[in-house]
């Protein structure tokens, strides 16, 4: 017999609540009941995940570590739920979404004309910032964020990734020669960023590993600046694909050094703080970015 989420659920109410009467009160269920579904749960699992006392329950190493799946499963229930109901509204209201320049710029904007149409009840506004914010203190309710996540406090949802790689416009490379090796960029100027130093790290295949950490010649605060500095031939920069699709469609950027480029895909994530207040809002937008990018991955 498999684990049931009526089971699940009594689990980890007794682990909040504290004991097996008080979970009882909150599920609405009698205390015999709540003690079968642990007991059933326990058979199933072949391990103890409680040890009862007459005043209190204390995890075993085995409940405490089954805890944390437990949780996953019931929230992922619970989430899966609220996109159904948010299916069946009409979401509306304020939706204020902030992302760095570049993907607003290319990104976002783009899609906003669909987007009202869809949803013509949501009053979208739209903030740009280079920097990782505070969510409450912006008052800001989703944030789509590039790169691995470090605020283990926000609710993330995996929107896609995009590929890094080395370009240079025709003009830079006709004036200074296209670089036939890694070791070549020691004589060219090279963009980069004037932080993190993690987005110098270009992902290039050289004698001591596959990530080059390269020594701007030129920074700057935003990759739509250096996408700039690059059109305008002023040296040999790393970006996400999403910035510069267009550009390599036209020509305008080509990439070097292919052969030596390992593919590395930064991955892009929404977060926000669940309230369910702005769910419905939430959700239908996060819903209908991801589906755009998985049309232009």
């Amino acid at each position: 017999m498999k684990t049931t989420l009526d089971e699940l659920q009594a689990f980890v109410s007794v682990v909040d609540s504290g004991s097996i009467s008080a979970a009882a009160e909150q599920l609405g269920q009698t205390a015999s009941g709540i003690s079968r579904a642990l007991s059933r749960l326990e058979d199933k699992l072949e391990v103890t995940l409680l040890r009862r006392t007459t005043r209190r329950l204390e995890l075993t190493e085995e409940g405490q570590a089954f805890l944390a799946q437990a949780r996953k499963i019931l929230e992922a229930v619970e989430e899966a739920e609220e996109q159904m109901k948010v299916r069946r509204q009409k979401p509306a209201g304020r939706l204020r979404v902030n992302a760095a320049a570049p993907f607003m710029l290319h990104v976002v904007v783009p899609l906003v004309s669909g987007f009202r149409e869809r949803y013509p009840q949501i009053q979208l506004e739209l903030h740009s910032s280079d920097q990782i914010i505070d969510l409450l203190e912006q008052r800001t309710d989703v944030a789509i964020r590039i790169g691995a996540l470090r605020d283990s406090t926000l609710h993330a949802r995996p929107l896609g990734s995009n590929r890094l790689r080395v370009l240079a416009s025709p003009a830079y490379l006709k004036n200074h020669g296209r670089p036939e090796t890694v070791d070549d960029l020691a004589s060219h100027s090279l963009l980069g960023f004037t932080q993190p130093d993690s987005l110098n790290q270009w992902p290039l295949r050289h004698p001591l590993g596959d990530a080059l950490a390269i020594s701007p010649s030129l920074s700057a605060s935003s990759g739509e600046t250096l996408r700039q500095l690059a059109l305008a031939g002023a040296g040999i920069v790393c970006l996400a694909d999403f910035m510069t699709q267009a550009d390599r469609a036209r020509g305008d950027l080509l990439q070097v050094l292919q052969g030596a480029t390992v593919e590395v895909r930064q991955p892009i994530h929404a977060v926000y703080y669940r309230n369910t207040a702005l769910a419905s809002r939430i959700a239908c937008f996060l819903d209908y970015l991801g589906s755009q990018l998985d049309r232009t991955d």
